[in-house]
């Protein structure tokens, strides 16, 4: 298995109600996930990579929260605006920033379930149609659907919270 993905990489699937309502439930419970993955770890432990060459807990849980920002920025310019490019941004750099170091990460989970909740009260009730709305990614050179967004975040969150779960199982914690 390759460490890098534990579910597996992101496969689009064609739209359905059902899987529509999964993947809504999966965003509207991540930050629960994410807290429940992280519990009772200690300063050290949020400091150690998920895997070797990877982000440690700490840069991870501010990863998330940093990703899901752009995301939700992303779904309500899709909504309201037609076609809008988006603006990529270099996670790298992100992840490198003192805030990630000096901020708590009980700070990124905290707004995480607060952008969860608005993020799920935007979507929850859109008609069909409207996944198929899209945002122009300028780096990819190529328009992406709301449904491919909704799909590729709700993985992105069970990726994240795979990482810290195999970390936790590896060193017995």
């Amino acid at each position: 298995m390759d460490e890098r993905y534990p579910i597996g990489k992101y496969e689009p699937q064609p739209f359905s109600n059902d899987r529509k309502n999964q993947w809504l439930q999966d965003l509207r419970i991540l930050p629960d996930q994410l807290e429940q993955s992280i519990l009772n770890m200690d300063e050290k432990q949020l400091d150690i990579p998920y895997r070797e060459g990877g982000w440690t807990i700490r840069q991870l849980i501010h990863h998330v929260a940093d990703s899901h920002i752009n995301a939700y920025i992303r779904f309500k310019l899709a909504l309201t605006e037609d076609n809008p490019t988006i603006k990529p941004y270099d996670q790298e750099a992100w992840v490198a920033l003192d805030d990630v170091q000096s901020v708590p990460i009980n700070i990124s989970l905290t707004l995480l379930h607060a952008l969860h909740t608005r993020w799920y009260a935007a979507l929850r009730n859109l008609p069909d149609d409207s996944w198929q709305r899209t945002v122009f990614h300028p780096e990819q050179k190529k328009n992406i659907s709301l449904w491919y967004l909704l799909g590729s975040y709700a993985w992105h969150g069970k990726h994240h919270v795979a990482h810290v779960n195999r970390l936790r199982e590896s060193r017995g914690w």
